[in-house]
C-alpha cells in the first residue's frame, strides 16, 4: 500500500553533483520523518541524512557542508542534494520513510528499492 520510488542516481565525476528524489505514495496518514542511507560493496547499510517533518535534519559527519536534505510535505517527497562527490561515496542510496497510514495504527519504516550512484572518472 505504501511504496517509495527513489530517482536521480547515476555516474558522475569526483567532485560533481547529483540531486536525488524519493516519492512516497499510497496509504499514506502521515510522515513524521524521512532520510537516506547508503551501502556500499562490502559493507553495511549507514545513514546519510534526516529530516523530520517540522525540518530538523541529522547528518552523517563526512557528508555536512556537502550534502542537503530538504522535503515537500505536500508531496511526500524527500531530495538529497550531494555536491563535491567523492569515489568512496559510490553506493546504493536507499529512501526511508517513517509512516502512519491511520490514526489507529503506529508508524512503520519504509524502504525504496535503492538508486545507484557511481563517482568515477
Amino acid at each position: 500500500q505504501v511504496q517509495l520510488v527513489e530517482s536521480g542516481g547515476g555516474l558522475v565525476q569526483p567532485g560533481g553533483s547529483l540531486r536525488l528524489s524519493c516519492a512516497a505514495s499510497g496509504s499514506i496518514f502521515s510522515i513524521e520523518a524521512m532520510g537516506w542511507y547508503r551501502q556500499a560493496p562490502g559493507k553495511q547499510r549507514e545513514l546519510v541524512a534526516t529530516i523530520t517533518s517540522g525540518g530538523s535534519t541529522n547528518y552523517e559527519d563526512s557528508v555536512k557542508g556537502r550534502f542537503t536534505i530538504s522535503r515537500d510535505n505536500a508531496k511526500h517527497t524527500v531530495y538529497l542534494q550531494m555536491n563535491s562527490l567523492k569515489p568512496e561515496e559510490t553506493a546504493v542510496y536507499y529512501c526511508n520513510a517513517d509512516v502512519s497510514r491511520s490514526r489507529k495504527l503506529g508508524i512503520y519504516g519504509y524502504w525504496g528499492q535503492g538508486t545507484q550512484v557511481t563517482v568515477a572518472s
